[in-house]
């Protein structure tokens, strides 16, 4: 079966973008809360552990998450503000970018509850600039990573979709590290 390219899909209408909008939003935080649920069930102390044969630990997943929230759901959406020079510092942008390499060296990154504060910071001004989005906005054209649509709508579409794969690779972490399963 020939599976259509994104490019290949007539856009939404008005109207179904915005409901998708809403989808999304559910979507998002849904894969928010198991993301965290994993999160409340490993100890801090072995967020930068890198277990054997693993290429990553909890650490770079939660850094990586923050990164991608951002540029799929902010920077994406209303462009770079002022704030963000502090909340995604140059710095911490490029320790946890798709590319990067994880560390287990806890003196050359934040703390495990700075990681987390920052995870929490970039997820409410997200979920604050989801609900106030134009629909207009939805539909303006955007680059890859996205789904369904090379639109904004389709970078929200990922959004989740993006934010699942990387809890699955806490789930496996966590078990690599000895960790009961969550669910």
């Amino acid at each position: 079966m020939n599976t259509p390219s994104p490019e290949s899909q007539p856009a939404p209408t008005a109207e179904q973008a915005a409901q998708m909008l809403t989808a999304a939003i559910g979507q998002i935080q849904y894969a928010r809360d198991y993301t965290l649920q994993l999160l409340d069930e490993t100890p801090t102390e072995t967020w930068f552990d890198i277990p054997s044969g693993l290429p990553s630990n909890i650490a770079w997943q939660v850094g990586h998450l923050t990164v991608s929230q951002y540029g799929l759901l902010l920077f994406r959406l209303r462009g770079r503000q002022d704030e963000d020079l502090e909340l995604i510092p140059s710095r911490f942008r490029k320790a946890y970018s798709r590319g990067s390499t994880p560390s287990s060296d806890i003196d050359k990154q934040l703390s495990a509850s700075e990681l987390r504060d920052r995870m929490d910071r970039v997820h409410a001004i997200a979920m604050k600039t989801l609900v106030e989005i134009s629909v207009e906005t939805l539909l303006e054209s955007e680059e890859m990573p996205y789904a369904v649509y090379p639109n904004k709508l389709g970078a929200i579409l990922f959004c989740p979709l993006h934010e699942q794969i990387h809890a699955g690779q806490i789930g496996l972490i966590r078990r690599a590290l000895g960790l009961a399963p969550v669910r």
